[in-house]
């Protein structure tokens, strides 16, 4: 009884901590017209608005949609907090969040009589309401005199993920690189960012989003010879993003890449 004790104590102190440093992410929102997003930034530590910093925005899931401006920081953010990525890699991290009602990506979503979703995605075509105001919001960072041009990066989890190829193909000049799990596209979209280096993870068991959207996409990108890296996850189902998060070389990998 003593050790569950004790267990439930470490569980509860964690959870407040994990709690506590999550404000370390300011609250922030973009407001120009009918575009409207919040947001929550992590600034380097040592903060000077005189450098130039890096800029990676993360896309959440389905899951982590609303209002709150907290939720999006479910997954992905306790990595940027950690001390070792902080010192190595002093960059801005900035976690946007897509209203409940909204998608990242322009897609079509449909449900078969087993429950199995299948997922069309648009070529081309106009951006959400969501991308559209996601657009306005990286180029208003871009105006920001303490960000470095030569290294925007963008990567997301599932609905993020199909954001993030969302995002490239809309904005393809933007990004030095980008990572996307367990999302998917269009592959017709695939020219208008097959110039960017993408780092593509799935789990081969996902139940939720097919793996065969990113095996296509990843194929594709070999086909034209552009820098590509494709990870699948052997037993990993829907929640490959744990794995992913957790790839030691994902950061050295995404930062070392300048446009």
């Amino acid at each position: 009884m003593k050790k569950i004790f004790l267990a439930i104590c470490l569980l509860i102190t964690a959870n407040a901590l994990n709690a506590q440093d999550f404000k370390k992410y300011d609250r922030g929102s973009y407001v120009k017209g009918t575009d409207s997003i919040y947001y929550r930034i992590l600034f380097p530590e040592q903060f000077d608005p005189k450098q130039k910093y890096p800029v990676l925005f993360v896309l959440h899931g389905r899951g982590e949609s609303g209002s709150d401006n907290e939720k999006q920081l479910t997954h992905g953010a306790k990595l940027f907090l950690t001390a070792d990525v902080r010192k190595t890699f002093p960059a801005i991290v900035v976690f946007p969040q897509c209203a409940a009602n909204d998608y990242w990506a322009n897609v079509n979503i449909t449900t078969n009589d087993k429950a199995k979703r299948n997922f069309s995605f648009v070529e081309g075509g106009k951006p959400t309401k969501a991308m559209h105001a996601l657009q306005g919001m990286v180029k208003d960072f871009l105006k920001k005199p303490f960000v470095n041009k030569q290294q925007v990066y963008v990567g997301g989890l599932s609905m993020g993920g199909m954001g993030t190829y969302e995002l490239l193909r809309r904005q393809r000049r933007t990004f030095a690189a980008a990572f996307a799990i367990c999302g998917g596209d269009n592959t017709n979209n695939i020219k208008k960012y097959e110039t960017v280096p993408l780092w593509i993870f799935h789990g081969a068991k996902d139940d939720v989003v097919d793996p065969a959207y990113s095996i296509a996409i990843s194929e594709r990108l070999k086909m034209v010879g552009q820098e590509v890296k494709f990870t699948l996850y052997p037993n990993a189902n829907h929640n490959s993003w744990d794995s992913a998060f957790a790839e030691p070389g994902l950061l050295p990998w995404l930062f070392s890449h300048k446009k």
